[in-house]
């Protein structure tokens, strides 16, 4: 037993394989009333009645559920959705769509309280990256990756690679000028402030270097990417995630990367933003000038060179690989119709031109910007994207059935199913609980808490005595 009553860990697995990676995706929700009639409402008010469910069986608005994730109210108002710890990414793709689908659930009751304090609309919860005022807020990437001293050269060895992904996971954006409109890459790349840096509100850096593994602090970091766009297709998600994994795999192997390093990270993300056709270069610090799709060649094919080697040669490896070729040779040849149901950004353009040509518009018109935003609604009826996967136009990775058992269940091989039945026992006991990402604690009695600092220990003797602690019956009343 440590200081304070917390139970000393086991110590974590040196021999946990290479291919074997935590995951973890944080979504912040946009957020919006549609209210014409009704007074002034502030978000946080909306935010609150949105949440009061939560707060009546989590004493707060920041849980751990169920299935092992965490539900809260981020900065700005803002629903936001962490994934439980994933190894797999089916796991992870099905815990975030199931993240959209619990947090949908908490509309309905949002608006019938809403409705009792004589404010009657519509709550509506997006899952893009920017407001109409032009703020932003994120979907951040969770990588566990060995602890090493030389963290900070690693994590920024991976800029070039991030400031030039968004040509093939970018969600897309109509981007409007004081000049005119036109379709980019992506939304977020425009709100990023640097590179690199420990804080996420006062600058927004690509790659944030706070040191909180959630895990063992002599074995691991966590690498927290926050440049990314939402992602409402799951075959985008697989992508952004699957081919950043695969580029860790070879720098962790020590595999030596072509060095793209850019002299300018700022300037070189915006023009690849801005840049449909893949035409413009970025400046690299050795003086070359490349493409964004050249950039994304060259590591995708530092990749493929290595699968079946350093990297294990899997259909979901593959999967991945040829996505990743056919969304860099849309962008070469400006012929979209290859990924236009599986790449986020292609998916929204045909989307975009369809109606465009329907209603003979230009790009700026109002009509569209309310298609657009449509497109992230996270409502199973409201929402664009959802109707598309309906009708065969979005394709997807992961069954209904498997984001429905997401819901409520955590994955079956992390820390998380831990958390998940220690949560579920305790609620269904009635018994008051703290828990975080490393622990867990029962209220009363012993005060024993149990310290988790391996994500990748799915089992563990502590948590199953005190789940059986929660079994045995109590004293008798008279």
């Amino acid at each position: 037993m440590l200081p304070g009553g917390i139970s000393a860990d086991v110590p974590p697995p040196l021999d946990v394989p290479a291919e074997r990676r935590i995951f973890g995706l944080e979504t912040e929700f946009g957020l919006h009333l549609d209210a014409p009639n009704a007074r002034a409402v502030t978000p946080e008010e909306v935010a609150g009645h949105l949440f009061h469910s939560v707060v009546q069986w989590g004493r707060s608005s920041n849980v751990f559920l169920p299935n092992a994730s965490r539900l809260y109210i981020d900065v700005g108002a803002h629903p936001e959705y962490a994934t439980a710890e994933c190894d797999t990414l089916t796991d992870l793709i099905a815990s975030d769509k199931a993240g959209e689908r619990i947090v949908h659930d908490l509309v309905e009751q949002g608006e019938r309280r809403l409705a009792d304090a004589g404010v009657a609309g519509q709550i509506h919860l997006y899952k893009n990256n920017v407001d109409s005022a032009g703020n932003s807020y994120g979907c951040h990437e969770n990588y566990l990756v060995r602890r090493r001293a030389d963290f900070r050269a690693f994590a920024s060895a991976l800029l070039p690679f991030l400031v030039t992904r968004q040509i093939v996971t970018g969600a897309g954006t109509v981007t409007r000028t004081p000049t005119g409109s036109h379709f980019s890459f992506s939304s977020r790349a425009d709100h990023m402030w640097e590179g690199m840096s420990s804080a996420t509100t006062r600058s927004r850096p690509m790659i944030n270097t706070r040191d909180e593994p959630h895990a063992n602090a002599e074995l691991y970091r966590r690498m927290h990417v926050i440049v990314g766009d939402s992602s409402m297709s799951e075959t985008t998600t697989l992508l952004k995630v699957g081919a950043t994994d695969l580029i860790l795999r070879l720098m962790e192997a020590r595999i030596p990367l072509p060095d793209l390093t850019l002299a300018k990270e700022m300037q070189a993300i915006r023009a690849v933003a801005h840049d449909l056709t893949g035409a413009a270069t970025v400046e690299l610090a050795d003086g070359r000038r490349l493409t964004a799709v050249e950039v994304q060649q060259t590591y995708l094919d530092a990749v493929r060179s290595r699968v079946g080697d350093a990297i294990e040669r899997t259909p979901e490896v593959e999967r991945i690989v040829d996505l990743w070729q056919r969304g860099i040779d849309a962008v070469r040849t400006q012929d979209f119709s290859g990924v236009d149901t599986e790449l986020d950004w292609a998916i929204k353009l045909r989307l975009l031109e369809r109606y465009q040509s329907r209603l003979d518009c230009t790009l700026d018109d109002p009509r569209l910007a309310r298609l657009e935003l449509a497109y992230h609604d996270i409502s199973p009826t409201r929402g664009l994207f959802h109707r598309l996967v309906r009708d065969g136009l979005a394709a997807t990775v992961v069954t209904e059935a498997q984001i429905d058992h997401a819901r409520s269940h955590a994955p079956a091989t992390t820390r998380a199913a831990l958390r998940g039945r220690f949560v579920a026992a305790a609620l269904d006991a009635g018994q008051d609980f703290t828990v975080d990402w490393v622990h867990l604690k029962l209220a009363g009695g012993s005060k024993r808490t149990i310290l988790l600092k391996d994500p990748f220990r799915a089992t563990d003797e502590r948590v199953d005595s005190l789940l059986a602690a929660l079994d045995e019956p109590g004293p008798a009343v008279d």
